[in-house]
């Protein structure tokens, strides 16, 4: 069966000590999975969409690890194994105020980091409706803003509808080099996902979401765009409409992967045909359930997901 939705990237495990534990005195760490492309395959194929991961993998109990949390989840795993190089990790230690959350990446040498177009399977990409990744992919290694700028060619030449978050991180290059590499993606892009605090960070944009988007899709000609707010919600801009959707009342647990929630309940929906505003209220609604869990997934039910959008007031508006 071919795939909805194919998602391409890293995934690393996350190792975080108990709340209210620091790394350096701890001794005991919880151990998951977490990555921007498979968080969002997750999350799709939590609500109904046939989801595939392509990636590179160490063939180590640890890439081995990453395998076996998307397959519980219903993803299929579409990996290149290697034994030459490593599984990156990430350490979190939780916030608590007035202590901040603090990160430590340890991705050197990552395999996914030399993945190479001729050595990925393309059919999955090529049958799929959509096609996802983000812009923490070719922020990896030079090889990857090659491979990722090939797949983005791929699913556009075959007719599957391209998904790219720009999702700017900080800890892994500047402003302009960030948009340096990423600008020339977009005419490969149909759907663009971008933070209000990333359009103006790296692309230099200015003005509210919706001036956002319309500059977006005016220079780069996006069919639909997605300008996320936080707490604030969603404006998007589709076949020349505004819409916004607000975000849903939560308490916060963990707030790491609730784009990637948004992104996979909003993909999931479009896949089964709901219009835009529909989409959009999904993808708010599965973020809200996200950061009430510990990890970076977001493990909902569609039946949970309903729930949440029939008892909130924060309704659409146009």
């Amino acid at each position: 069966m071919a795939p909805d939705l194919v998602t391409f990237g890293e995934t690393m495990l996350r190792l975080s000590p108990p709340r209210g534990s620091r790394l350096e005195t701890t001794e005991t760490l919880r151990f998951s999975t977490a990555g921007a492309e498979s968080n969002v395959a997750i999350a799709a194929s939590r609500l109904g969409a046939e989801s595939t991961w392509l990636s590179k993998l160490p063939d180590s109990a640890l890439g081995r690890r990453v395998v076996t949390d998307l397959r519980r989840h219903g993803v299929t795993p579409e990996v290149v194994w290697t034994d030459q190089h490593r599984q990156g990790t990430y350490y979190l230690e939780h916030d608590s105020a007035p202590r901040g959350t603090a990160v430590i990446y340890d991705r050197n040498d990552a395999a996914v980091a030399t993945a190479t177009p001729g050595e990925l399977p393309t059919e999955p990409i090529e049958n799929a409706s959509y096609y996802y990744t983000s812009g923490i992919t070719p922020a990896l290694s030079d090889q990857l803003r090659e491979t990722t700028q090939a797949l983005l060619k791929t699913a556009q030449s075959a007719g599957t509808t391209t998904v790219f978050d720009l999702n700017y991180r900080t800890k892994l290059w500047d402003p302009e080099e960030a948009r340096r590499v990423l600008e020339p993606l977009f005419s490969h892009i149909d759907v663009l996902v971008v933070a209000a605090r990333d359009a103006r960070t790296v692309l230099g944009l200015d003005g509210d979401a919706s001036a956002i988007a319309t500059a977006l899709a005016d220079e780069h000609g996006f069919e639909t765009v997605l300008v996320t707010r936080g707490d604030e919600g969603v404006v998007a801009l589709s076949d020349g409409r505004v819409s916004e959707q607000g975000a849903f009342e939560t308490e916060t647990f963990d707030p790491i992967g609730t784009g990637d929630a948004f992104v996979g309940g909003y993909l999931a929906a479009r896949i089964r045909g709901d219009e835009l505003a529909s989409a959009l209220e999904q993808g708010a609604a599965t973020a809200a359930l996200k950061r009430t869990l510990d990890g970076d997934l977001a493990v909902v039910t569609q039946e949970e997901v309903d729930a949440v959008r029939e008892q909130s007031s924060s309704g659409i508006s146009r």
